[in-house]
């Protein structure tokens, strides 16, 4: 009777070994469960944008080839964006002042806050103001021009046609009435006399005729250029070697691409940001080096160094992003695919 006790607790035992081990396995499950919907739920969540002068210059904000605003405003807030990184281009009211191309980059569920101003060179460039989370945002300013940005509204095209009718009545006359003849003749013999008058009465025929004419004009909230302007052209101090693209990203633009990928928590969004944003722009062999180092795992360094390669102004330099391995392997296999790639 006492075995069988001692067998009897040692059964319990067991049960409860594994009921326990069993319900450690479904915590942890639900906890990644929640780890999932919650990154998903970050990253299906829409931004907001405003955009204003430093000096009050009115504009127009083309994003990604769409026209926002339908007059020229000083500020003007976009809401519903979904991506991390835009192509704005400003056209300005002034024709003098042109228009000017930016990128723009924004964090899901905020509301970033975006100063136009002229930098110490004279030239225009926008740079972040602040970023609070949407739900912690102050009320829009009265004077703020709000859109929603529609990925699905027709491209801005930066022409108007008007279409006008022109009415043109003419009138025309032409004399009429009974015609009236004389003539006179005389009889010496018999003393007769007689006269016959012709002519007109005086009165006129009017003939009226309408004409609609319709004509139709383009115009353009632009004039184009005649000539386009020159691309600017790019050299490095004391680099003669092969150039992979025509001009590199300036220092600021740079910075803040370096900073929207620090921002990110995961390293898949890392890697994404980063690579959106070269694919429009040129990097140094330096900054990609940088660029890699933002990275955590050898396996994204090794994809964006390849990824980069073909985006690169001085590739002749390209060794230097070597420093940020950690493995002699992955600088083998770069060295392979910059073979590969030149062939």
């Amino acid at each position: 009777m006492v075995s069988l006790f001692g067998i009897t607790i040692a059964m319990c035992h067991k049960t409860n070994t594994n009921l326990n081990h069993h319900m450690k396995s479904l915590r942890q499950m639900a906890l990644i469960s929640l780890l999932l919907i919650g990154g998903s739920a970050a990253f299906a969540q829409n931004s907001n944008a405003i955009i204003f002068t430093d000096n009050g210059e009115r504009f127009t904000a083309i994003l990604n080839g769409l026209r926002q605003n339908e007059k020229p405003e000083t500020n003007v807030k976009v809401e519903g964006l979904n991506a991390n990184f835009y192509k704005l281009k400003i056209i300005f009211e002034d024709a003098a002042l042109g228009q000017k191309n930016f990128n723009m980059s924004i964090d899901p569920g905020t509301e970033t806050t975006y100063i136009i101003k002229k930098n110490s060179k004279n030239e225009y460039v926008i740079r972040p103001m602040s970023m609070v989370p949407i739900a912690e945002a102050p009320p829009t300013n009265p004077n703020t021009s709000v859109v929603v940005y529609d990925p699905g509204a027709a491209p801005y095209t930066g022409e108007t046609t008007v279409t006008q009718q022109t009415t043109t009545t003419t009138s025309n006359g032409s004399p009429g009435g009974s015609g009236v003849s004389m003539g006179v003749n005389v009889n010496d013999a018999g003393g007769n006399f007689s006269m016959n008058v012709s002519g007109y009465d005086g009165s006129t025929t009017m003939n009226s005729q309408t004409t609609t004419v319709t004509t139709t004009t383009t115009t353009s909230s632009m004039p184009p250029p005649s000539v386009p302007p020159p691309s600017p052209v790019y050299h490095m101090p004391g680099y003669n070697g092969p150039v992979g693209c025509d001009y590199p990203m300036d220092r600021g633009d740079f910075d803040s691409m370096k900073g929207s990928i620090t921002s990110k928590s995961f390293e898949d969004s890392k890697l994404t940001l980063a690579k959106q944003v070269i694919n429009s722009n040129c990097l140094l062999s330096a900054q990609v080096r940088e660029v890699m180092q933002l990275f955590t795992y050898e396996e994204s360094k090794l994809d964006f160094a390849k990824y980069a390669y073909g985006r690169t102004y001085d590739i002749g330099n390209y060794y230097k992003v070597n420093d940020a391995f950690t493995f002699e392997s992955s600088i083998d296999e770069l060295n392979a695919y910059i073979n590969s790639y030149s062939k």
